[in-house]
């Protein structure tokens, strides 16, 4: 999807402090964060939200785990923990309609 904003950052049309990149994902510093470290981990394929992943698109975010854990690593928060989040829909909070996984920590986080 051309105009959706995590597309354009895939691309490298629009720039981001970026943490990892590889051939399927994008991993950088979001720019209003809700924690000291708050991290999107971005699929380069578009896939809306949650509601589109199917089998189809297991290759695309195959390894999002992995991503995650490399991420966590590389800004020094995998020994103290971090939270993995991911918002569908309006009411959850999904600003950005490009499936997207929010990597926080940095502090302690409140139980949910």
């Amino acid at each position: 999807m051309s105009d959706c904003i995590f597309c354009r950052i895939a691309r490298g049309d629009i720039p981001a402090k970026k943490v990892i990149e590889n051939d399927r994902f994008v991993v950088f510093h979001d720019i209003s964060p809700l924690y000291k470290v708050h991290l999107l981990i971005v699929p380069k394929r578009h896939i809306a939200s949650v509601n589109e992943v199917d089998a189809a698109s297991g290759d695309a975010l195959a390894g999002i785990f992995d991503i995650a854990r490399e991420a966590a690593g590389k800004v020094g928060v995998a020994g103290n923990g971090y939270r993995l989040t991911v918002n569908t829909g309006r009411d959850a909070g999904q600003v950005v309609h490009h499936f997207h996984m929010h990597l926080l920590a940095g502090e302690s986080l409140r139980p949910l």
